[in-house]
């Protein structure tokens, strides 16, 4: 029979090493990167809140649109949720803007746009109305002379875009022309019913394609439109260049009790922190309506008086400019 020899062989024990002092982080630069991890969360929470405060939807309506959890969505809106790419990529989409937007951080430009960006950035906020009127004037001389006949109001609802602005047609002898219901007219449904079946960015498309025809077809007109047409960079922008815009304010307040005497208690509706919201929309809004040519407030106005205030405001901005 063979012999198996077992034979035992000793091995020297491994000694594991630590990292070199040099690749350590010190507690205080762990601290320091947390630091900027809880701010860069933070500033991310702010942004998705503005943004949904800006588009006027509530957190419910953005967690079932971009298809998280409500309660995931209130903890990454408070800075202490921290999302994957794809959440992140879902939410961008659900508020229609480019996922950057939601970083808070510069997007790439050109050299020269870069340059320029940097000098607006250091000019005071009441300089900025002047600039714009002088970049107008230089470079898109045709597209300022074409404000000349149409008047657009902008605001949220209960501000009295609607009342005065008929009321302004009937004076200047204009067509009054709802964006909205130009929209609806063109898709044969009601914005609550295309938002709901097709999405904001759908009816944002066709609100945008809406204006540039109303704009086309009409070279004088009063005309009204959605409060959240600030949240559609493009539309905007082409409403501020091709027509006098004026922004129809009031406080908080009457704004919400106008809409419910209007009989629509939507605003309430399981909604225990309408008033909350509301604030938050025109905090999130208010620097884009600001940008209008002129601003009429009609807190604690009867409808009369106004009119007047929108009268003589109308004569300004349709005065030619030397």
């Amino acid at each position: 029979m063979p012999i198996c020899t077992i034979v035992h062989e000793s091995i020297a024990p491994v000694r594991l090493t630590s990292k070199p002092r040099s690749l350590r982080k010190s507690a205080p630069d762990a601290q320091a990167n947390g630091r900027a991890a809880a701010g860069f969360l933070s500033q991310l929470g702010r942004e998705v809140r503005r943004g949904r405060a800006k588009r006027g939807m509530t957190r419910r309506q953005l967690a079932h649109a971009s298809h998280t959890s409500e309660r995931y969505l209130a903890q990454i809106e408070s800075g202490a949720g921290n999302p994957s790419v794809t959440v992140f990529r879902a939410i961008a989409q659900a508020l229609d803007i480019p996922a950057a937007n939601l970083l808070g951080e510069l997007v790439a430009h050109s050299g020269a746009r870069t340059a320029l960006l940097d000098l607006v950035a250091q000019l005071p906020d009441q300089s900025l109305a002047a600039l714009t009127q002088l970049i107008e004037a230089r470079f898109l001389p045709s597209e300022r002379a074409d404000r000349a006949r149409r008047i657009a109001l902008v605001g949220l609802r209960g501000a009295g875009k609607s009342t005065l602005g008929r009321m302004l047609a009937r004076h200047l002898g204009w067509p009054f022309i709802e964006l909205d219901r130009v929209v609806e007219q063109d898709c044969g449904a009601s914005i609550p019913d295309m938002i709901e079946m097709a999405g904001t960015a759908t009816f944002r498309r066709h609100e945008r394609a809406a204006l540039a025809r109303v704009i086309a077809e009409h070279e004088a007109a009063v005309i009204t439109t959605a409060g959240g047409i600030v949240s559609d960079r493009e539309s905007y922008a082409l409403l501020l260049r091709r027509s006098h815009t004026i922004w129809i304010k009031a406080r908080p307040e009457e704004h919400m009790s106008r809409v419910m005497a209007q009989g629509d208690f939507r605003p309430m509706a399981q909604n225990r922190e309408a008033m909350a919201d509301l604030v938050a929309i025109l905090d999130a809004r208010g620097p884009d309506y600001a940008r209008a040519q002129a601003q009429l407030d009609t807190s604690n106005e009867a409808v009369e008086q106004s009119f007047a205030k929108l009268l003589r405001i109308s004569s300004d901005v349709l005065r030619p400019q030397s």
